[in-house]
């Protein structure tokens, strides 16, 4: 391939100052219609019963299966490299009112 189309073929992705410094979430609820999957990402805190939705990301349906596969590529490299990710199966997600289960 010539550098000139290899050059046509590149993607110059931006990222801002804001977006650089990331939103955490801890929770993601995902919804879906026909045309489109709806990932919303939230921020649960310990003792507060109101969590705000911190993050609304919309894909088509076949991005979100590359999402799918490009984030069970990652799983298992990092697992490759640190160890074994646990899930507990007797509670599939973090409960809404949780607590601190040590105090400082």
């Amino acid at each position: 391939m010539s550098q000139e189309n290899q050059n046509s073929n590149q993607l110059n992705i931006e990222l801002s100052e804001d977006v650089a410094e990331g939103t955490y979430s801890n929770l993601a609820i995902i919804s879906h219609n026909q045309s489109e999957f709806v990932v919303d990402f939230i921020r649960m805190v310990p003792n507060v019963p109101k969590a705000k939705v911190k993050s609304r990301i919309i894909l088509t349906p076949q991005h979100a299966k590359r999402l799918l596969h490009a984030l069970a590529e990652n799983v298992k490299k990092y697992e490759a490299q640190f160890g074994n990710i646990e899930h507990q199966q007797d509670q599939p997600y973090p409960p809404i009112n949780f607590t601190p289960t040590a105090m400082a």
